[in-house]
């Protein structure tokens, strides 16, 4: 609904894939597939002519090897160096000039957006990060699953895929780059009975010296100027309902109880600006258009 209202066109009719003749002639191409999928349709996709914009995993890892162990075999490694990862406010410069962009996932947007600022101005340990993520249930897609019906997930909550969720190694990765050395965060995401919807809470040690209104400091001048990143004033809590249906991100940052410690919140929409939203952000970029075109009304499906 964003591009049909924003461009003043309908939608195309949907076909298959394989006889897809118009490649050459397409601007940009949205991949919304089971992960690995990606990888086997892009080789008939110009890549010199056309932007490819994946909203799956298949090209969110650098390396091919952490890659495989957590999604199984890269069906395409020789296009992963090509490979821009989307995280558009932290990423402009090179999603500006990309032809292959890896739009990121939900949680490590979420994640991402206030630890690496913090990280890279030296504010936080990168050796004690713990991320408490809670997810709608639109996080795990439409294809219906005994663990997602109503039944399952109303009137109660859980944790799920303890240790082991896919995000974390795409999380580490965007730390590592700005840290200049291996992280591990220890990660555990929760299912929560609404339809849409990221909150994490972080838990981070500050560097000496630091406090927790230096983190808040960075965090606005690194923000300030951003259409759709927002710290918020004084104690204010981040809420989901407050970003749904749309590509806002909102943050704040609390003194620990605990001395040398701080406690970071975010909120995203997990199906806009964790998804499909930053994808539109992404082409917007890419293709030098207002960022913030096709992305201040609201869409509200579901």
């Amino acid at each position: 609904p964003q591009l049909a209202f924003s461009l003043g066109k309908g939608l195309p009719l949907l076909e298959k894939t394989e006889p897809v003749s118009a490649w050459p002639e397409l601007d940009v191409v949205f991949c919304c597939l089971p992960h690995a999928t990606t990888q086997e349709i892009i080789s008939q996709i110009p890549l010199e002519k056309t932007v490819v914009i994946d909203l799956s995993a298949d090209f969110r890892l650098s390396d091919i090897k952490t890659y495989e162990e957590w999604y199984g075999e890269h069906k395409a490694p020789a296009l992963q160096s090509s490979a821009v990862y989307g995280l558009t406010e932290l990423n402009r410069d090179a999603v500006k000039s990309a032809n292959l962009i890896a739009n990121p996932g939900c949680y490590p947007t979420a994640a991402q957006l206030p630890l690496v600022p913090l990280l890279r101005a030296g504010l936080i340990s990168s050796a004690d990060i713990t991320i408490d993520a809670k997810s709608g249930v639109t996080g795990a897609g439409r294809a219906p699953k005994t663990g997602t019906i109503f039944c399952e997930v109303a009137d109660g909550m859980h944790a799920y895929s303890v240790a082991a969720h896919r995000h974390a190694p795409e999380i580490e990765q965007g730390l590592d780059a700005v840290c200049g050395e291996k992280t591990t965060v220890c990660f555990t995401p929760h299912l929560v009975p609404m339809s849409r919807g990221i909150l994490e809470t972080m838990y981070v040690k500050l560097a000496e010296g630091v406090t927790a209104a230096d983190l808040k400091a960075e965090l606005e001048k690194v923000y300030g100027e951003e259409p759709f990143v927002h710290v918020l004033p004084g104690a204010e809590v981040p809420h989901t309902r407050h970003v749904r249906g749309s590509n806002h991100v909102t943050m704040n940052v609390f003194a620990d109880r605990i001395k040398g410690r701080a406690i970071i919140v975010s909120a995203i929409d997990n199906v806009v600006k964790g998804a499909s939203g930053q994808a539109i952000q992404n082409m917007n970029v890419r293709f030098g258009f207002p960022e913030t075109m096709g992305l201040e009304q609201v869409p509200m499906f579901p």
